[in-house]
């Protein structure tokens, strides 16, 4: 029996478990690469496994793509889990900072008013700027940064969005077998 696919494209994540070797987030990027699919947002740090990096890769697209690119991705040597991950079953966050133009004290005083109602914090002062660090969803980065806009927005960097599952599970769940992933990586 044939499956049906969605074909609706919608924001996805993608949640790497990768051996922590030189040039392994190169090698991943390029898969997307060749595939010709867009990255979003692509970011890698620390696990809570020694030597083991996760990377989260956030990308638009329809079912069908982002199952083939998971499996293309399982395929890899490094890989030791791939999970995919929807907007309804995870937890997505970013960080921003943002350098706005503040350049009197009625102005400063009111971006630190928005930045309170924000939940961020002001982290650097100078007489003419302030920088605000704020944490959160997407949206809610981009509601601060749209209300900053007024003051004069000097400078903004922002991280890739971080992903996790809700509840218990975890990116060890439901993955292939032990056996799957080390196939052929002692045969040389």
């Amino acid at each position: 029996m044939k499956q049906q696919w969605n074909t609706e494209r919608k924001l996805y994540t993608l949640c790497i478990l990768v051996e922590d070797i030189p040039g392994i987030l190169s090698q991943v990027a390029r898969l997307f690469s060749r595939k010709g699919y867009n990255i979003e947002s692509i970011v890698s740090g620390a696990t809570d496994k020694p030597g083991i990096t996760r990377i989260s890769i956030e990308l638009m697209g329809d079912e069908l793509m982002i199952e083939q690119i998971a499996a293309q991705c399982r395929k890899l040597l490094p890989v030791k889990a791939v999970k995919i991950l929807d907007e309804e079953t995870c937890i997505r966050r970013e960080i921003a900072l943002i350098k706005v133009r503040a350049a009197d004290r009625a102005a400063r005083d009111e971006v630190i008013q928005l930045v309170n109602i924000f939940r961020a914090q002001v982290i650097d002062v100078s007489k003419e700027s302030l920088t605000i660090w704020v944490f959160g969803s997407q949206s809610k980065n981009t509601a601060l940064i749209g209300m900053l806009e007024d003051f004069g927005i000097l400078e903004i960097a922002k991280t890739g969005t971080i992903a996790i599952e809700r509840g218990r599970s975890t990116i060890y769940d439901d993955n292939k077998i032990k056996e799957e992933y080390d196939y052929g990586k002692n045969v040389l």
